[in-house]
């Protein structure tokens, strides 16, 4: 099979392995502090669990986003399991960045499986398997959907300061993109990128996790030459930016800090705790990283100490 095709197998595997145990693990990941291992990179960066959601309301949460306009987080909720069927019960809910209490459980719904997200003057995009959902924050209504020819596994969003969307598909190796004119093309085709997964937008670059091949790579916007910086973080998953360091999650449970000479430590790893760690959010005004659990249900938040 092919790097994208082991991408689907893998996910699907684990989900079956998953629902053999899953109320085990909702059960060890919500009864106390001490289900979440937390371990120090070098005696200057580590992780301080703050609080979780409950259990039942964000099922396969995906990934997190802040409204700092709002003061709100976005948690696409993949729901029904395997992460590329079109079920159509998807969701986005709303959640209270200062304690994780739910504000609204299904804010928007119907959609398949959500997963990336970005916002821009007050739309919200989130990619739903094959398409790119554009949600009018103000209403809570779909404004626009683009159907994106042959895709398979649309993933994660980045926004630039134009105001342009990128967005890439783990299964076809491929980052997209919607220009604010609402021109939709295909940015980079690159079979060797081994399953773009999370993507984050930094001035003249992009930064980009792979979910196949565990590389992070840079992406310079002019030359669209995708360069690989670290390795060894399998089934990447999402980046943020740390003052000029970034964060880089492991589907698998685990999140690496990354500095800008591209040395890389574990910070956390909960895969004992059945838990996973998706696509991140972080915070900058109080330091704190939003992680959700996809197979865990929960988002957990912890507060960086450095």
């Amino acid at each position: 099979m092919s790097i994208s095709n082991n991408i689907v197998a893998c996910i699907i595997a684990l989900v079956a392995l998953s629902a053999c145990s899953s109320s085990s693990q909702q059960e060890s990941t919500s009864e106390s502090d001490t289900s979440q291992e937390l371990k120090e990179t070098n005696d200057k960066v580590s992780l301080k669990k703050l609080w979780e959601t409950d259990t039942s309301s964000l099922l396969t949460p995906e990934s997190v986003l802040h409204d700092k306009t709002n003061d709100i987080l976005y948690v696409s909720c993949i729901n029904g399991v395997p992460p590329n069927a079109k079920d159509n019960d998807g969701y986005i809910a709303k959640i209270n960045p200062e304690d994780g209490s739910i504000i609204d459980p299904k804010w928007v719904d119907g959609l398949h499986a959500p997963k990336g997200m970005g916002l821009y003057e007050g739309t919200l995009y989130v990619t739903n398997i094959d398409e790119l959902v554009a949600i009018d924050v103000a209403t809570g209504e779909v404004s626009n959907r683009y159907a994106v020819a042959e895709a398979k596994f649309l993933n994660d969003i980045t926004v630039d300061d134009d105001g342009n969307v990128y967005f890439s598909d783990s299964n076809t190796n491929k980052i997209h993109r919607l220009s604010q004119t609402g021109e939709l093309d295909t940015w980079i085709d690159d079979a060797n990128m081994g399953g773009p997964n999370g993507l984050f937008h930094d001035g003249e670059k992009m930064m980009m996790a792979t979910f196949g091949s565990g590389r992070f790579h840079a992406i310079d916007y002019t030359e669209e030459k995708v360069e690989p910086v670290v390795d060894s973080i399998p089934g990447g998953d999402g980046v943020v930016k740390v003052g000029v360091d970034y964060l880089v999650s492991n589907w698998n449970g685990e999140v690496y800090y990354v500095t800008s000479t591209w040395e890389k430590e574990k910070i956390l790893d909960t895969k004992d705790m059945g838990a996973n760690a998706a696509d991140i959010e972080f915070i900058a005004d109080d330091q704190k990283l939003l992680v959700p659990t996809f197979f865990g249900n929960q988002v957990v938040a912890y507060t960086l100490v450095k």
